[in-house]
Parts: C-alpha cells; structure tokens; sequence
C-alpha cells in the first residue's frame, strides 16, 4: 500500500443517518459493519466489495490501491 492510501473513513448509516470515523484494514474488505446507534447491520451493496465502499466516505485500501494501479 502507497503512502497515498488513505485508512480513515466515515461510514453513515442509511437508516438512522448517524456517523462515524472508523479506521480500514489495509490489506482487508470489512463486510458486516453494526450502526453504533441503531443497531441496523450494514452489508455491501451489490458490485461493492465491504461496507466502506457502499457506506463510507473513503473506499477500502485495496479498492485505492487498485485505482492507483490503473
């Protein structure tokens, strides 16, 4: 991973709209992630790989890095 790739994200949960910083795996995808408020349990929408991609303000670092390559 580049010094570029960026490990802190803000996921929102579509439900209730709380957010919050959370820092990503770099050499993971995080696919279940709990809303902190309501409870509500966040899965990747279809064609994303983890809950940061779908909900975050950030993609995944292997998603940068995969950007970066191109």
């Amino acid at each position: 991973m580049g010094a570029s790739t960026q490990q802190q994200s803000v996921i929102r949960c579509p439900q209730c709209g709380f957010h919050k910083p959370e820092t990503m795996s770099l050499d993971s995808c995080q696919v279940r992630y709990e809303c902190r408020k309501c409870g509500t349990i966040l899965k990747p929408q279809a064609g994303d790989c983890c809950v940061f991609c779908s909900y975050g303000t950030v993609s995944c670092p292997p998603q940068q890095t995969k950007h970066l390559d191109m």
